[in-house]
């Protein structure tokens, strides 16, 4: 049974299942994704992806603001902790830095990272964190703020094994997504097959990011068995040992309510 770990259902076009997210979740269901992590990325839709994870006893959610998004207003620690002291809301994020897209409003950026740490500490959930091309000031936040008392995962990591390794110091988990499947993996390939099991996530990211052989096409929760799958043919291992073991460090690192 696997975990999708970090996707965004709310999203997800629905065309090829009469405009009916039960069909959608029930397709994953029938492949063996036993739970879906529903992320927001914005307030308005941190709420609703709380209201899907309200639909579906096997969904839960996220709250937060990714680091790309302008709001009108920056969130405060007390905005985030109402939003997420909802029983279904299992951590803060995504949050974090991105320094791929964005040359302008760092400052302002980086502050709402620590508002978001903040938050997490208060609530005491974890933290899902996005980081692109910004490793050094990503680790110093995260240490500074004191992450390692709440946790977190580094979501869809691209980065290098010397950033996961740091991760790894402050006790976060690495999420693998669909682009260990792609031919020019790099980085994604090395770290997978060099993270501990036992340090391991598995997520789609749906809709973005499919894996191969849907490359291109709009990414699904159903599609997470394809990222086990490539994990294990890396590290020599069956794809029942890394669905166990991700799915133990899902429940492990987000609680017994997943």
């Amino acid at each position: 049974m696997y975990i999708d770990s970090h996707c965004h259902l709310h999203m997800l076009k629905l065309d090829n299942y009469s405009g009916d997210l039960s069909a959608l979740i029930d397709q994953a269901s029938s492949v063996g994704v036993e739970h879906i992590l529903c992320v927001g990325t914005t307030l308005e839709d941190s709420k609703v992806a709380i209201r899907v994870a309200e639909q579906f006893p096997h969904v839960t959610a996220s709250v937060g603001i990714h680091p790309s998004e302008k709001p009108e207003r920056e969130p405060t620690i007390d905005t985030l902790a109402e939003l997420a002291s909802h029983p279904k809301v299992l951590a803060i994020g995504e949050t974090g830095l991105d320094y791929h897209y964005n040359d302008s409003g760092l400052d302002v950026m980086r502050e709402r990272f620590r508002t978001h740490i903040s938050a997490a500490k208060q609530l005491q959930k974890p933290l899902i964190i996005h980081s692109r091309d910004a490793r050094e000031d990503t680790m110093n936040i995260l240490r500074e703020e004191d992450a390692k008392s709440v946790g977190g995962v580094m979501h869809c990591f691209t980065e290098s094994w010397e950033m996961a390794q740091e991760a790894l110091a402050i006790d976060f988990y690495i999420s693998i997504s669909g682009i260990v499947t792609f031919k020019k993996a790099g980085n994604v390939a090395i770290v997978a097959e060099k993270t501990p099991l036992e340090k391991l996530l598995i997520e789609t990211d749906a809709p973005f990011l499919a894996p191969v052989p849907f490359r291109g096409k709009q990414n699904e929760p159903q599609y997470v068995h394809f990222v086990a799958e490539k994990i294990a043919e890396l590290k020599g291992l069956s794809v029942e040992e890394v669905a166990k073991a991700t799915t133990t460090n899902f429940k492990r690192l987000f609680g017994p309510t997943a």
